[in-house]
């Protein structure tokens, strides 16, 4: 039974990853970009959102005396322009919204990791994520798993079925 579950829940998850690109056109809006004004309108975020985060980054991890200071608005940008890529090739801006107010608690929670961790911090961060969940929850979560909105809660809901059967609900063993 957990062999069958896991070849089904692998099934299930290839199934809904392709009705889900299917439904999205993902591969005709995204390879039929050809002019430079096009594929700067299409990946912006990558340019001037990701990129800078990531240098942000490395820029603190890759010296010796280290400021996370850098990691704060480098957090933001990072989460930021995954959000706004994703929404420039897939849409979606009613669901991913409040990851824009989770990518301020991110930077902070960042600072707080790799800082001196500072009790302080922990307050924003905890304003600012459960806010993020809350609007997630309540507005975002709601509207993807109605099944009369669109073509996306079948397929979501066929991989998460399948990454379920997959795992086998396998627990830590010591």
């Amino acid at each position: 039974m957990k062999r069958s579950g896991r070849v089904l829940g692998g099934i299930l998850i290839t199934l809904g990853i392709l009705f889900l690109l299917k439904n999205l056109d993902i591969f005709e809006p995204v390879w039929r970009v050809i002019n430079p004004g096009a594929l700067l309108g299409r990946f912006w975020p990558s340019l001037f959102l990701l990129l800078p985060g990531l240098i942000f980054h490395y820029s603190f991890f890759s010296r010796s005396r280290r400021d996370p200071g850098l990691l704060v608005p480098g957090g933001i940008l990072l989460v930021l322009g995954l959000v706004f890529q994703f929404n420039m090739l897939f849409g979606g801006w009613d669901i991913t919204w409040p990851l824009v107010i989770f990518s301020v608690a991110f930077g902070l929670f960042e600072l707080y990791i790799f800082g001196n961790r500072e009790k302080g911090l922990l307050i924003p961060i905890g304003i600012l994520g459960g806010l993020s969940f809350l609007f997630f929850f309540t507005f975002s979560l709601s509207r993807l798993l109605r099944f009369d909105t669109g073509p996306y809660a079948i397929p979501v809901l066929f991989i998460g079925v399948g990454l379920i059967l997959v795992s086998g609900g396998r627990k830590n063993r010591v």
